[in-house]
């Protein structure tokens, strides 16, 4: 679609209001809308002829200072509806009916669960969908996985999703209520945050994961969602991350309506870990051990193996561990990080 000067001044124009107004930071939000409005005025947009361009352009800047990847500005070939769909704090709008029918042929996006040698479980995992209908699948495939030994968690495809799933398969991996993370989200127009928490569940479907080793692998695409779950088990020392540093996203939100076809990711809230005090944004995870994404799978194996060996007693099952051990071949990696009490 091209676009004409009179566009671009309105949807600049709205698009400062919505930063102003709800931008999770206010004083960046601030910063963000003044930089827009004066490069406005000196005409720095007047050569941006077509809507996808203009897009583009404006995501760029605003995240040159924001330094916030989930900070994007959206062109829609269809006229928006005249309110957008809401969501509660931290979650995205409600899927359509042709969302829903695509979650349920991508398996509410568990692709993959199995039984590696030396009773190893894994599981990958592409997206966190709402647990409410999510919610049965994540159990099926933590049934499957109760008795290996140890588990590797894919979450290298993952970009994120909704905080219902995180805490539920979160909850599997610790006895009692343990904190998770905080969010903080902006009130519309303030400058206050109305702060909601995550505890892992009382009760899980099935058996909890407990007292064995997690591995979770991440790749440069990893985000959002998927870097809370991440962030929070390698915070409380329940998982080793094995893979790239993470895409960065910490700081969450929804669609805001610019115009009839230009609307805002606008993030709303921010993460707060009660372990670190801090994020990941702008910055990423740093895995416990790094190596590319294509050997983070084999890595994670040979760890969980290597981890297995030492504490199996029973003759016939340490010669079974050596064999799939000497299967995958290659170089020993880094050692596991010692667990907060260990020697």
């Amino acid at each position: 679609m091209s676009i004409d000067a009179k566009a671009k001044v309105e949807a600049i124009a709205s698009l400062a209001r919505g930063l102003k107004d709800e931008y999770v930071f206010p004083d960046i939000g601030d910063k963000v809308a003044k930089m827009l409005e004066e490069r406005s005025v000196r005409g720095e947009y007047d050569s941006v002829t077509n809507a996808k361009g203009f897009s583009d352009v404006l995501t760029k800047q605003m995240q040159e200072i924001a330094k916030d990847k989930h900070l994007r500005f959206l062109y829609n070939a269809q006229v928006l509806p005249a309110v957008l769909p809401s969501a509660k704090p931290g979650e995205g709008p409600p899927p359509d009916a042709r969302q829903l029918l695509r979650l349920r042929r991508n398996n509410y996006e568990f692709e993959k669960v199995e039984h590696l040698s030396g009773n190893i479980g894994y599981l990958k995992l592409n997206a966190f969908v709402d647990a409410e209908r999510g919610g049965g699948v994540a159990a099926g495939a933590m049934a499957f996985l109760a008795n290996t030994d140890a588990l590797i968690i894919d979450l290298r495809q993952n970009g994120g999703g909704e905080p219902s799933m995180l805490a539920l398969l979160g909850s599997y991996f610790f006895s009692g209520s343990v904190h998770l993370n905080d969010l903080a989200y902006r009130i519309s127009g303030t400058r206050d945050y109305h702060v909601t928490q995550t505890w892992t569940q009382p009760y899980v479907p099935g058996q909890r994961y407990l007292d064995k080793e997690v591995f979770i692998l991440t790749s440069a695409r990893t985000f959002s969602a998927a870097e809370e779950f991440t962030y929070d088990l390698q915070a409380l020392r329940r998982a080793t991350v094995v893979g790239e540093t993470t895409a960065g996203g910490a700081n969450p939100g929804g669609p805001y309506r610019v115009t009839d076809h230009f609307y805002a990711a606008m993030p709303r809230g921010h993460s707060i870990n009660p372990v670190t005090k801090t994020n990941w944004e702008g910055k990423g995870i740093e895995p416990d051990v790094k190596v590319p994404e294509q050997d983070a799978l084999k890595t994670a194996q040979r760890l969980a193996l290597e981890h297995l060996v030492k504490k199996t007693t029973d003759e016939q099952s340490l010669a079974a561990l050596k064999r799939a051990l000497a299967n995958l071949g290659g170089p020993s990696p880094s050692p596991l990080p010692k667990r907060e009490g260990e020697n």
